[in-house]
Protein backbone atom coordinates (compact mmCIF):
# COMPACT_ATOMS: atom_id res chain seq x y z
CA UNK A 1 0.00 0.00 0.00
CA UNK A 2 2.61 2.59 1.00
CA UNK A 3 4.41 1.69 -2.45
CA UNK A 4 1.22 1.99 -4.41
CA UNK A 5 0.66 5.97 -2.62
CA UNK A 6 4.51 6.49 -2.93
CA UNK A 7 4.12 5.76 -6.53
CA UNK A 8 1.04 8.07 -6.92
CA UNK A 9 2.77 10.75 -5.96
CA UNK A 10 5.81 10.62 -7.67
CA UNK A 11 3.66 10.16 -11.35
CA UNK A 12 1.54 13.18 -10.02
CA UNK A 13 4.73 15.51 -9.64
CA UNK A 14 6.10 14.47 -13.02
CA UNK A 15 2.67 14.68 -14.66
CA UNK A 16 2.52 18.29 -13.26
CA UNK A 17 5.41 20.03 -14.94
CA UNK A 18 3.73 19.55 -18.23
CA UNK A 19 0.58 21.03 -16.95
CA UNK A 20 2.24 23.88 -15.66
CA UNK A 21 3.57 24.77 -19.04
CA UNK A 22 0.67 24.20 -20.54
CA UNK A 23 -1.54 26.07 -18.33
CA UNK A 24 1.64 29.30 -18.50
CA UNK A 25 1.18 29.55 -22.33
CA UNK A 26 -2.82 29.71 -22.38
CA UNK A 27 -2.65 32.20 -19.26
CA UNK A 28 0.01 34.22 -21.33
CA UNK A 29 -2.31 34.11 -24.24
CA UNK A 30 -5.59 34.78 -22.85
CA UNK A 31 -3.94 37.60 -20.41
CA UNK A 32 -2.86 39.44 -23.66
CA UNK A 33 -6.34 39.64 -24.95
CA UNK A 34 -7.68 39.99 -21.74
CA UNK A 35 -5.54 43.18 -20.98
CA UNK A 36 -6.98 44.73 -24.68
CA UNK A 37 -10.32 44.26 -22.82
CA UNK A 38 -9.90 46.04 -20.15
CA UNK A 39 -7.28 48.41 -20.40
CA UNK A 40 -9.26 49.75 -23.56
CA UNK A 41 -12.28 50.67 -21.65
CA UNK A 42 -10.39 52.21 -18.51
CA UNK A 43 -8.43 54.57 -21.53
CA UNK A 44 -11.54 56.38 -21.76
CA UNK A 45 -14.01 55.17 -19.48
CA UNK A 46 -13.08 58.60 -17.09
CA UNK A 47 -13.73 60.85 -20.07
CA UNK A 48 -16.90 59.40 -20.98
CA UNK A 49 -18.28 59.18 -17.72
CA UNK A 50 -16.93 63.08 -17.52
CA UNK A 51 -19.45 64.05 -20.13
CA UNK A 52 -22.23 61.88 -19.30
CA UNK A 53 -22.36 63.19 -15.19
CA UNK A 54 -19.58 65.57 -15.04
CA UNK A 55 -15.80 65.62 -13.72
CA UNK A 56 -16.84 64.87 -9.64
CA UNK A 57 -19.16 61.61 -11.03
CA UNK A 58 -16.19 60.72 -13.26
CA UNK A 59 -14.16 59.25 -10.70
CA UNK A 60 -17.51 57.67 -8.72
CA UNK A 61 -18.58 56.24 -12.37
CA UNK A 62 -14.64 55.03 -12.51
CA UNK A 63 -14.34 53.24 -9.47
CA UNK A 64 -17.49 51.23 -10.19
CA UNK A 65 -15.38 49.53 -12.11
CA UNK A 66 -12.99 48.69 -9.38
CA UNK A 67 -16.05 47.69 -6.86
CA UNK A 68 -17.41 45.26 -9.49
CA UNK A 69 -13.78 43.43 -9.80
CA UNK A 70 -13.75 43.85 -5.77
CA UNK A 71 -17.47 42.61 -5.64
CA UNK A 72 -17.00 39.71 -8.32
CA UNK A 73 -13.95 37.70 -6.26
CA UNK A 74 -16.09 36.83 -4.27
CA UNK A 75 -18.46 34.35 -6.43
CA UNK A 76 -15.77 34.04 -8.49
CA UNK A 77 -13.33 32.21 -6.02
CA UNK A 78 -15.99 30.36 -4.38
CA UNK A 79 -16.50 28.90 -7.49
CA UNK A 80 -13.05 28.07 -7.89
CA UNK A 81 -13.11 26.65 -4.41
CA UNK A 82 -15.48 24.34 -5.26
CA UNK A 83 -14.45 22.91 -9.01
CA UNK A 84 -11.79 24.93 -10.04
CA UNK A 85 -10.12 27.96 -11.65
CA UNK A 86 -11.05 27.67 -15.42
CA UNK A 87 -15.25 27.90 -14.33
CA UNK A 88 -14.35 30.92 -12.15
CA UNK A 89 -11.80 32.48 -14.96
CA UNK A 90 -14.61 31.76 -17.88
CA UNK A 91 -17.44 33.75 -14.99
CA UNK A 92 -15.87 36.72 -14.53
CA UNK A 93 -14.41 37.33 -18.40
CA UNK A 94 -18.49 36.64 -19.65
CA UNK A 95 -19.65 39.03 -16.69
CA UNK A 96 -17.23 41.55 -17.84
CA UNK A 97 -18.36 41.10 -21.50
CA UNK A 98 -22.41 42.39 -20.49
CA UNK A 99 -20.90 45.50 -18.52
CA UNK A 100 -18.75 46.50 -21.55
CA UNK A 101 -22.27 46.24 -23.96
CA UNK A 102 -24.04 47.83 -21.09
CA UNK A 103 -21.94 50.91 -21.27
CA UNK A 104 -22.46 50.85 -24.75
CA UNK A 105 -26.00 51.37 -23.90
CA UNK A 106 -25.74 54.11 -21.45
CA UNK A 107 -23.26 56.71 -24.27
CA UNK A 108 -26.33 55.82 -26.49
CA UNK A 109 -29.01 56.60 -23.97
CA UNK A 110 -26.53 58.95 -21.72
CA UNK A 111 -28.25 57.54 -19.14
CA UNK A 112 -26.28 57.54 -15.76
CA UNK A 113 -27.36 54.47 -13.85
CA UNK A 114 -27.01 51.89 -16.51
CA UNK A 115 -23.36 53.67 -16.76
CA UNK A 116 -23.02 53.08 -13.30
CA UNK A 117 -24.21 49.62 -13.85
CA UNK A 118 -22.41 48.59 -16.61
CA UNK A 119 -18.69 49.96 -15.12
CA UNK A 120 -19.46 47.56 -12.51
CA UNK A 121 -20.06 44.90 -14.70
CA UNK A 122 -17.44 45.65 -16.55
CA UNK A 123 -14.94 45.41 -14.08
CA UNK A 124 -15.15 41.08 -14.12
CA UNK A 125 -12.18 41.80 -16.44
CA UNK A 126 -10.17 43.19 -14.25
CA UNK A 127 -11.39 40.08 -11.67
CA UNK A 128 -10.30 37.17 -14.47
CA UNK A 129 -6.98 39.20 -15.27
CA UNK A 130 -6.06 39.77 -11.47
CA UNK A 131 -7.34 35.80 -10.47
CA UNK A 132 -5.06 34.87 -13.73
CA UNK A 133 -2.17 35.73 -12.02
CA UNK A 134 -2.59 33.19 -8.81
CA UNK A 135 -3.63 30.65 -11.73
CA UNK A 136 -0.08 30.58 -12.62
CA UNK A 137 1.26 29.68 -8.87
CA UNK A 138 -0.63 26.33 -8.36
CA UNK A 139 1.51 24.40 -9.67
CA UNK A 140 4.74 26.55 -9.74
CA UNK A 141 8.06 25.25 -7.52
CA UNK A 142 8.55 27.21 -4.68
CA UNK A 143 12.10 28.95 -6.09
CA UNK A 144 10.13 30.16 -9.11
CA UNK A 145 6.91 31.29 -8.24
CA UNK A 146 7.80 34.97 -8.50
CA UNK A 147 8.92 34.96 -11.74
CA UNK A 148 5.85 32.59 -12.69
CA UNK A 149 3.43 34.74 -11.16
CA UNK A 150 5.11 38.21 -12.75
CA UNK A 151 5.52 36.63 -16.69
CA UNK A 152 1.54 36.40 -16.13
CA UNK A 153 1.15 39.80 -14.92
CA UNK A 154 3.74 40.74 -17.89
CA UNK A 155 1.77 39.14 -20.35
CA UNK A 156 -0.83 41.91 -19.88
CA UNK A 157 1.98 44.19 -21.76
CA UNK A 158 1.46 43.36 -24.71
CA UNK A 159 -1.90 44.07 -25.63
CA UNK A 160 -2.32 46.37 -22.55
CA UNK A 161 0.19 48.92 -23.76
CA UNK A 162 -1.39 49.19 -27.18
CA UNK A 163 -4.89 49.07 -26.17
CA UNK A 164 -4.97 53.31 -25.23
CA UNK A 165 -4.04 54.05 -28.40
CA UNK A 166 -5.92 51.65 -30.54
CA UNK A 167 -9.46 53.83 -28.70
CA UNK A 168 -9.11 56.52 -31.18
CA UNK A 169 -9.71 53.98 -33.74
CA UNK A 170 -12.37 52.10 -32.09
CA UNK A 171 -14.27 55.35 -31.45
CA UNK A 172 -13.73 56.45 -35.36
CA UNK A 173 -14.84 53.07 -36.91
CA UNK A 174 -17.70 52.74 -34.43
CA UNK A 175 -18.33 56.32 -34.48
CA UNK A 176 -19.25 55.08 -38.41
CA UNK A 177 -21.74 52.56 -37.24
CA UNK A 178 -23.54 54.59 -35.43
CA UNK A 179 -22.18 54.30 -31.79
CA UNK A 180 -21.60 57.66 -29.92
CA UNK A 181 -18.48 58.85 -29.02
CA UNK A 182 -16.31 57.32 -26.89
CA UNK A 183 -18.52 54.34 -26.26
CA UNK A 184 -16.82 52.20 -29.24
CA UNK A 185 -13.90 50.66 -27.22
CA UNK A 186 -16.50 49.42 -24.93
CA UNK A 187 -17.69 47.77 -27.73
CA UNK A 188 -14.10 45.94 -28.37
CA UNK A 189 -13.48 45.20 -25.02
CA UNK A 190 -16.23 42.93 -24.49
CA UNK A 191 -15.48 41.21 -27.83
CA UNK A 192 -12.10 40.79 -26.69
CA UNK A 193 -13.30 39.12 -23.00
CA UNK A 194 -15.68 36.54 -24.80
CA UNK A 195 -13.06 35.59 -26.95
CA UNK A 196 -11.00 34.74 -23.76
CA UNK A 197 -13.74 33.26 -21.90
CA UNK A 198 -13.93 30.90 -24.95
CA UNK A 199 -10.41 30.31 -24.66
CA UNK A 200 -10.35 29.19 -21.52
CA UNK A 201 -13.37 27.43 -21.37
CA UNK A 202 -12.10 24.91 -23.97
CA UNK A 203 -8.55 24.80 -23.19
CA UNK A 204 -7.77 24.84 -19.70
CA UNK A 205 -7.81 21.49 -19.09
CA UNK A 206 -6.87 20.10 -16.34
CA UNK A 207 -7.97 22.63 -13.96
CA UNK A 208 -4.28 23.68 -12.20
CA UNK A 209 -5.63 24.18 -8.82
CA UNK A 210 -7.06 20.78 -8.65
CA UNK A 211 -4.02 19.14 -10.10
CA UNK A 212 -2.16 20.80 -6.75
CA UNK A 213 -4.85 19.88 -4.25
CA UNK A 214 -3.97 16.30 -5.58
CA UNK A 215 -0.61 16.35 -4.90
CA UNK A 216 -1.40 18.00 -2.12
CA UNK A 217 -3.56 14.95 -0.86
CA UNK A 218 -0.77 12.13 -2.13
CA UNK A 219 2.25 13.98 -0.13
CA UNK A 220 -0.55 13.72 3.04
CA UNK A 221 -1.40 10.51 2.40
CA UNK A 222 1.98 8.69 1.68
CA UNK A 223 3.79 7.03 4.63
CA UNK A 224 6.06 8.96 7.17
CA UNK A 225 9.75 8.87 6.42
CA UNK A 226 11.11 6.36 9.42
CA UNK A 227 14.68 6.56 11.02
CA UNK A 228 17.37 4.13 12.00
CA UNK A 229 15.17 3.46 15.40
CA UNK A 230 12.06 2.93 13.32
CA UNK A 231 10.23 6.14 14.54
CA UNK A 232 9.59 9.11 12.38
CA UNK A 233 7.41 12.67 11.90
CA UNK A 234 3.73 12.02 12.41
CA UNK A 235 1.78 11.90 8.83
CA UNK A 236 1.12 15.39 7.22
CA UNK A 237 -1.67 17.24 8.47
CA UNK A 238 -3.37 19.98 6.08
CA UNK A 239 -2.98 23.32 7.64
CA UNK A 240 -6.17 24.09 8.16
CA UNK A 241 -6.18 21.36 11.03
CA UNK A 242 -8.20 19.12 9.35
CA UNK A 243 -7.45 15.35 9.29
CA UNK A 244 -5.14 13.79 6.28
CA UNK A 245 -7.24 12.66 3.80
CA UNK A 246 -6.07 9.55 1.37
CA UNK A 247 -4.85 10.72 -2.04
CA UNK A 248 -5.99 9.70 -5.59
CA UNK A 249 -5.78 6.11 -6.83
CA UNK A 250 -3.17 4.36 -7.93
CA UNK A 251 -1.81 5.33 -11.54
CA UNK A 252 -4.75 7.93 -12.02
CA UNK A 253 -3.46 10.96 -13.98
CA UNK A 254 -2.65 14.12 -12.17
CA UNK A 255 -5.61 16.68 -12.78
CA UNK A 256 -7.39 14.61 -14.78
CA UNK A 257 -10.76 16.47 -15.71
CA UNK A 258 -11.86 19.32 -13.88
CA UNK A 259 -15.70 19.28 -13.02
CA UNK A 260 -16.99 18.60 -9.72
CA UNK A 261 -16.59 14.59 -10.47
CA UNK A 262 -12.92 15.45 -11.00
CA UNK A 263 -12.22 16.19 -7.35
CA UNK A 264 -10.04 13.02 -6.17
CA UNK A 265 -11.30 11.68 -2.76
CA UNK A 266 -10.85 13.81 0.04
CA UNK A 267 -9.24 16.87 -2.04
CA UNK A 268 -12.43 18.90 -1.95
CA UNK A 269 -12.66 22.81 -0.91
CA UNK A 270 -13.34 22.68 2.68
CA UNK A 271 -16.67 23.47 4.10
CA UNK A 272 -17.30 27.65 4.67
CA UNK A 273 -14.28 28.49 2.48
CA UNK A 274 -15.85 32.05 2.93
CA UNK A 275 -14.66 35.27 3.14
CA UNK A 276 -15.08 34.83 6.96
CA UNK A 277 -12.90 31.83 6.51
CA UNK A 278 -10.14 33.56 5.02
CA UNK A 279 -9.82 36.33 7.05
CA UNK A 280 -9.36 33.48 9.81
CA UNK A 281 -6.70 32.22 8.36
CA UNK A 282 -4.65 35.74 7.26
CA UNK A 283 -5.41 36.66 11.34
CA UNK A 284 -3.08 33.60 11.97
CA UNK A 285 -0.68 34.81 9.40
CA UNK A 286 1.58 37.91 9.52
CA UNK A 287 2.88 37.02 6.15
CA UNK A 288 -0.49 36.85 4.65
CA UNK A 289 -1.30 40.32 6.10
CA UNK A 290 1.61 41.81 4.38
CA UNK A 291 1.21 40.44 1.23
CA UNK A 292 -2.49 41.98 1.15
CA UNK A 293 -1.66 45.17 2.56
CA UNK A 294 0.77 45.33 -0.16
CA UNK A 295 -1.20 44.62 -2.96
CA UNK A 296 -4.09 46.88 -1.81
CA UNK A 297 -1.90 50.11 -0.71
CA UNK A 298 -0.18 49.72 -4.08
CA UNK A 299 -3.56 49.62 -5.98
CA UNK A 300 -4.83 52.54 -4.18
CA UNK A 301 -2.33 54.61 -5.08
CA UNK A 302 -1.84 54.01 -8.25
CA UNK A 303 -5.56 53.99 -9.15
CA UNK A 304 -6.07 57.49 -7.36
CA UNK A 305 -3.53 58.97 -9.53
CA UNK A 306 -4.08 57.14 -12.81
CA UNK A 307 -7.65 57.71 -12.63
CA UNK A 308 -7.47 61.41 -12.54
CA UNK A 309 -4.75 61.46 -15.09
CA UNK A 310 -6.79 61.74 -18.49
CA UNK A 311 -8.54 64.45 -16.89
CA UNK A 312 -5.59 66.47 -15.87
CA UNK A 313 -4.76 66.36 -19.25
CA UNK A 314 -8.21 67.34 -20.39
CA UNK A 315 -7.74 70.57 -18.31
CA UNK A 316 -4.93 71.81 -20.86
CA UNK A 317 -5.48 70.23 -24.30
CA UNK A 318 -8.22 70.37 -26.55
CA UNK A 319 -10.33 67.53 -27.51
CA UNK A 320 -8.94 67.15 -30.72
CA UNK A 321 -5.89 66.12 -28.95
CA UNK A 322 -6.89 64.84 -25.22
CA UNK A 323 -7.32 61.52 -26.90
CA UNK A 324 -3.69 61.00 -28.68
CA UNK A 325 -2.39 62.37 -25.46
CA UNK A 326 -4.14 59.77 -23.27
CA UNK A 327 -3.36 56.90 -25.41
CA UNK A 328 0.38 57.96 -24.98
CA UNK A 329 0.63 59.22 -21.51
CA UNK A 330 -1.09 55.78 -20.00
CA UNK A 331 0.37 53.47 -22.50
CA UNK A 332 4.20 54.60 -21.01
CA UNK A 333 2.02 54.06 -17.60
CA UNK A 334 0.56 50.57 -18.55
CA UNK A 335 4.55 49.33 -19.43
CA UNK A 336 5.49 50.63 -16.40
CA UNK A 337 3.31 48.21 -14.85
CA UNK A 338 3.84 45.26 -16.78
CA UNK A 339 7.09 45.61 -19.11
CA UNK A 340 8.88 45.09 -16.15
CA UNK A 341 7.48 42.41 -14.29
CA UNK A 342 9.77 39.79 -14.98
CA UNK A 343 12.70 41.79 -13.68
CA UNK A 344 10.25 42.16 -10.54
CA UNK A 345 9.82 38.75 -10.23
CA UNK A 346 13.43 37.65 -10.40
CA UNK A 347 13.93 40.61 -8.07
CA UNK A 348 11.24 39.08 -5.61
CA UNK A 349 12.73 35.43 -6.01
CA UNK A 350 16.16 36.44 -5.56
CA UNK A 351 16.03 39.35 -2.84
CA UNK A 352 12.66 38.42 -1.33
CA UNK A 353 9.16 39.47 -0.99
CA UNK A 354 9.64 42.13 1.53
CA UNK A 355 12.60 43.83 0.08
CA UNK A 356 10.65 44.48 -3.26
CA UNK A 357 7.78 45.37 -1.01
CA UNK A 358 9.48 48.08 0.37
CA UNK A 359 11.30 48.93 -3.19
CA UNK A 360 7.43 49.69 -4.83
CA UNK A 361 6.71 51.97 -2.07
CA UNK A 362 10.26 53.82 -3.08
CA UNK A 363 8.83 54.00 -6.41
CA UNK A 364 4.94 55.04 -5.60
CA UNK A 365 6.64 58.19 -3.11
CA UNK A 366 8.53 59.11 -6.14
CA UNK A 367 5.87 58.71 -8.83
CA UNK A 368 4.18 61.04 -6.67
CA UNK A 369 6.19 63.94 -6.46
CA UNK A 370 7.49 63.71 -9.68
CA UNK A 371 3.46 64.03 -10.70
CA UNK A 372 2.16 66.15 -8.83
CA UNK A 373 4.86 68.65 -9.45
CA UNK A 374 4.46 68.37 -13.07
CA UNK A 375 1.72 71.10 -13.54
CA UNK A 376 0.89 70.78 -17.35
CA UNK A 377 4.26 69.47 -18.39
CA UNK A 378 3.31 66.57 -20.17
CA UNK A 379 6.34 64.82 -20.45
CA UNK A 380 7.12 65.05 -16.90
CA UNK A 381 3.67 63.98 -16.20
CA UNK A 382 4.52 60.83 -18.32
CA UNK A 383 7.79 60.03 -15.97
CA UNK A 384 5.14 60.01 -12.84
CA UNK A 385 3.19 57.99 -14.17
CA UNK A 386 5.89 55.33 -15.61
CA UNK A 387 7.39 55.21 -12.15
CA UNK A 388 4.07 54.89 -10.89
CA UNK A 389 3.30 51.85 -13.05
CA UNK A 390 6.80 50.39 -11.51
CA UNK A 391 6.10 50.99 -7.76
CA UNK A 392 2.42 49.02 -8.73
CA UNK A 393 4.37 46.23 -10.34
CA UNK A 394 6.77 46.18 -6.86
CA UNK A 395 3.86 45.86 -4.49
CA UNK A 396 1.67 43.70 -7.15
CA UNK A 397 4.11 40.28 -8.07
CA UNK A 398 5.51 40.72 -4.37
CA UNK A 399 2.80 40.83 -2.45
CA UNK A 400 0.78 38.33 -4.45
CA UNK A 401 4.01 35.68 -4.50
CA UNK A 402 4.04 36.43 -0.20
CA UNK A 403 0.17 35.77 -0.03
CA UNK A 404 0.16 32.37 -2.33
CA UNK A 405 2.93 30.80 -0.72
CA UNK A 406 1.55 31.88 2.86
CA UNK A 407 -1.45 29.29 2.97
CA UNK A 408 -2.17 26.16 1.71
CA UNK A 409 -4.09 25.22 -1.34
CA UNK A 410 -7.07 24.02 0.45
CA UNK A 411 -7.58 27.82 1.08
CA UNK A 412 -5.63 30.08 -1.41
CA UNK A 413 -8.48 30.35 -3.62
CA UNK A 414 -10.67 32.18 -1.07
CA UNK A 415 -7.59 33.78 0.26
CA UNK A 416 -6.48 35.36 -2.70
CA UNK A 417 -10.01 36.32 -3.22
CA UNK A 418 -10.12 38.02 -0.08
CA UNK A 419 -7.21 39.80 -0.69
CA UNK A 420 -8.44 40.83 -4.50
CA UNK A 421 -11.32 42.31 -2.81
CA UNK A 422 -9.74 43.82 -0.34
CA UNK A 423 -7.73 45.40 -3.26
CA UNK A 424 -10.46 46.03 -5.38
CA UNK A 425 -12.64 48.61 -2.37
CA UNK A 426 -9.50 50.17 -1.60
CA UNK A 427 -8.95 50.94 -5.48
CA UNK A 428 -12.06 51.95 -5.50
CA UNK A 429 -12.33 54.72 -2.64
CA UNK A 430 -9.32 56.55 -4.23
CA UNK A 431 -11.31 56.36 -7.69
CA UNK A 432 -14.49 57.70 -5.78
CA UNK A 433 -12.42 60.29 -3.48
CA UNK A 434 -10.05 61.49 -6.58
CA UNK A 435 -12.48 63.34 -8.26
CA UNK A 436 -13.86 65.17 -5.38
CA UNK A 437 -10.37 66.33 -4.61
CA UNK A 438 -9.31 66.91 -7.63
CA UNK A 439 -12.40 69.27 -8.15
CA UNK A 440 -12.38 70.46 -4.33
CA UNK A 441 -8.32 70.49 -4.55
CA UNK A 442 -6.39 69.85 -8.12
CA UNK A 443 -4.15 67.05 -8.95
CA UNK A 444 -1.42 68.05 -7.21
CA UNK A 445 -3.08 67.76 -3.31
CA UNK A 446 -4.07 64.49 -5.06
CA UNK A 447 -0.93 63.07 -5.50
CA UNK A 448 0.36 64.10 -1.86
CA UNK A 449 -2.98 62.31 -0.19
CA UNK A 450 -1.79 59.22 -2.24
CA UNK A 451 1.74 59.45 -1.08
CA UNK A 452 0.86 59.78 2.34
CA UNK A 453 -1.46 56.25 2.16
CA UNK A 454 1.57 54.70 1.98
CA UNK A 455 3.01 54.93 5.34
CA UNK A 456 0.78 52.66 6.89
CA UNK A 457 2.30 49.68 4.33
CA UNK A 458 5.71 51.17 5.31
CA UNK A 459 5.32 50.62 9.29
CA UNK A 460 4.11 47.35 8.41
CA UNK A 461 6.64 45.75 6.35
CA UNK A 462 9.16 47.02 8.82
CA UNK A 463 8.11 45.28 11.80
CA UNK A 464 10.20 42.21 12.94
CA UNK A 465 8.50 38.65 11.80
CA UNK A 466 9.38 35.03 13.48
CA UNK A 467 12.18 33.10 12.17
CA UNK A 468 11.58 30.79 9.52
CA UNK A 469 7.32 32.39 9.00
CA UNK A 470 5.73 31.30 5.55
CA UNK A 471 7.49 33.76 2.57
CA UNK A 472 9.62 35.43 4.86
CA UNK A 473 12.87 33.79 3.95
CA UNK A 474 14.33 37.40 3.14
Amino acid sequence: MATDLTASRTAARLDAAPIQRRTMRLLFGTQIIGGIGVTIGISVGALLAARIAGTAVAGVAQSAGVVGAALLAVPVTRIMARHGRRPGLVLAYVVGAVGGVLVVLAAATRSVPLLFLGMLLFGGGTAANLQARYTAVDLAEPARRGRQLSLIVWATTIGAVAAPNFAALADRVTTGWGLPPLAGPFAFSATAFVLAAVVLLGLLRPDPLLTARRLAAADAASPPTTGPDGGGPAAAVPSDGAAATPGPAAGSPAGGGDGPAAVPVGVRAPRGAGMRAAWSVVREQPAARLGIAAVAVGHLVMVAVMAMTPVRLGESHADADVLRLVGIVLSLHIAGMYAFSPVVGWLTDRLGRRAVILGGVGLLLAACAVAGTAGHHTPRLSVGLVLLGLGWSGTMVAGSTLLSESVSAEVRPSVQGFSDMIMGLAGASAAVLSGFVMQAAGYPVLTLLAAVATVPLVALALRPVPTGAPGEED
